[in-house]
């Protein structure tokens, strides 16, 4: 579990408010996203995101202090990597909604994009969908949302 440090939640309530309080900026998403694809030095994010130096510091150093990257020495005790910890690891799905949403909403039809492949098959990635236990998909329409301190209607 996440160990944020003092932060003023926009909505304490709802889990969607406070990962989007954690990790909702577009840099820190392309962070994650970079870590995910095995980026783990300061220079290798500064060139894939072409971020200025002290944005790219400031991301960095909240991504460490919200428990999604930790900091560790590198083989030659210059300077630091980062690598992500368990809950960075666990954000693999929401970048993965993320891309596929891309994917489907903000490209042409036929828009050349990146793609994520299983390396073992070559194809693109399953398109992920919420499933009900028999297996069949859920819609927004099929769920409810029950905020604290309601019952189920």
């Amino acid at each position: 579990m996440l160990q944020p440090s003092e932060i003023a939640w926009t909505d304490p309530e709802c889990p969607v408010a406070r990962a989007a309080d954690l990790v909702g900026d577009k840099w820190t998403l392309l962070i994650i996203r970079d870590s995910l694809d095995g980026k783990r030095r300061f220079s290798e994010f500064e060139r894939s995101l072409g971020v200025a130096k002290n944005i790219l510091s400031d991301r960095l150093r909240l991504l460490v202090d919200r428990g999604v990257l930790t900091r560790i020495p590198n083989d030659r005790g210059t300077r630091s990597e980062y690598e992500l910890t368990s809950a960075g690891r666990d954000l693999f799905t929401l970048i993965l909604s993320l891309r596929q949403w891309g994917e489907r909403n903000a490209f042409n039809a036929g828009e050349a994009h990146s793609a994520l492949v299983d390396p073992a098959t070559g194809e693109p990635v399953p398109q992920l969908r919420p499933l009900r236990e028999n297996g069949a998909e859920l819609t927004p329409e099929q769920t409810l949302l029950v905020k604290v301190g309601e019952s189920l209607p």
